[in-house]
């Protein structure tokens, strides 16, 4: 076993190069400016571009289809994975994995310690491992002496499947396996499968704790009430829920439980495109040392950030932890919700951008 591989050889890696656990956030941004992954901006956050897949690939997206968990996959919405081809698919990612340098996030998904779900993250990228470190909810130093066994992500965006070999659709993959709590991400450097993947495993889970779990934003008001935002990307969770007047609980996952709700992560993923810092004025100042900006063009001589050059994608994104918003709730709880607003943003006008409903 190599002598600091951090459990590895339990995943079947058994001959890693150096590897790194849970480095601190200067650590990470000075391990991918080193490797050459990014660049930093003037305002000091960690620009990287991820290449030919510049938002997730829903079409490489598979779940193992085992006999005990069956019953409990939609197959409508996820395409099934026989479980030979993903033993197969492990192998050849566990052997390209082989001596290389990797880092290892453990952490958890989950505010409310009753239904947290611990993760470990290995990454072959520093700057995704950074993403996986201000994404997900940091464990702390007594947590990390005796990790809970969870779920664990493998993202190797330098390995490429094959398709008439591996059975995928494309040199992209993000294979999900429930059973063996594993889920491996390759031929894509675009971190949100990974924030995704996370998300998935646990709609899994919770409803069979009796957990709603949502895709939603959330924030509450100086006496506590707090509001749902519903609506698909780009329709505005993130900016309403980052509003100056209320406290930020969370911008894209939550659970609900009886007890009330709690935010899945410990970080946001904002999108960036045509951010401005009257009308997003959190936001703007939450793009700083730490963060992840994902595929933003930047001026190349005052490397200054330009929100509104799509050249590369529109879905320009924002990494960045809670704290990094001014009177958030670090915590991540909140009580049963009042408010539930659904975003429409209905470019045909059937629908009205809000409108209040009868029950």
């Amino acid at each position: 076993m190599h002598k600091s591989d951090y459990g590895l050889a339990d995943l079947g890696l058994n001959h890693p190069g150096q590897v790194h656990r849970n480095l601190s956030v200067a650590e990470l941004v000075e391990a991918a400016l080193h490797r050459g992954e990014g660049v930093l901006t003037a305002g000091g956050a960690l620009r990287v571009a991820t290449g030919k897949y510049t938002g997730r690939s829903p079409h490489d997206k598979f779940v193992v289809d085992r006999p005990a968990l069956h019953d409990r996959i939609w197959w409508g919405n996820n395409a099934p994975f026989e479980p030979e081809r993903f033993e197969r698919l492990y192998r050849r990612l566990l052997a390209y994995l082989e001596q290389r340098e990797l880092f290892i996030f453990d952490g958890f998904a989950g505010a409310d310690p009753r239904y947290r779900l611990p993760i470990r993250v290995v990454n072959e990228l520093a700057w995704q491992n950074l993403f996986a470190h201000q994404l997900f909810r940091r464990p702390t130093a007594e947590a990390l002496k005796a990790p809970e066994p969870g779920s664990t992500i493998i993202a190797a965006p330098g390995f490429k499947a094959d398709p008439a070999l591996d059975g995928t659709n494309s040199e992209a993959f993000i294979v999900l396996d429930f059973e063996r709590r594993l889920v491996l991400i390759g031929g894509t450097s675009y971190a949100g499968e990974i924030k995704k993947s996370v998300f998935t495993v646990m709609n899994y889970l919770l409803p069979l704790k009796g957990v709603l779990s949502m895709h939603c934003s959330a924030n509450q008001g100086e006496d506590g009430d707090v509001a749902l935002f519903f609506g698909l990307s780009g329709t505005g969770k993130t900016t309403l829920s980052a509003d100056p007047q209320r406290f930020l609980i969370g911008d894209d996952e939550h659970g609900w439980s009886d007890e009330g709700i709690f935010n899945f992560e410990g970080g946001c993923y904002a999108k960036c495109i045509r951010l401005s810092q009257e009308h997003e004025p959190q936001i703007w100042g939450a793009i700083r040392f730490g963060t992840v900006l994902e595929n933003v063009v930047l001026d190349p001589a005052t490397r200054l950030p330009d929100y509104a050059d799509d050249s590369l994608t529109e879905n320009t994104r924002a990494a960045y932890p809670l704290d990094h918003i001014p009177g958030a709730v670090l915590s991540g709880t909140g009580g049963v919700p009042r408010t539930i607003i659904f975003l429409t943003a209905d470019a045909f006008g059937v629908l009205p951008p809000i409108a209040r409903l009868t029950r």
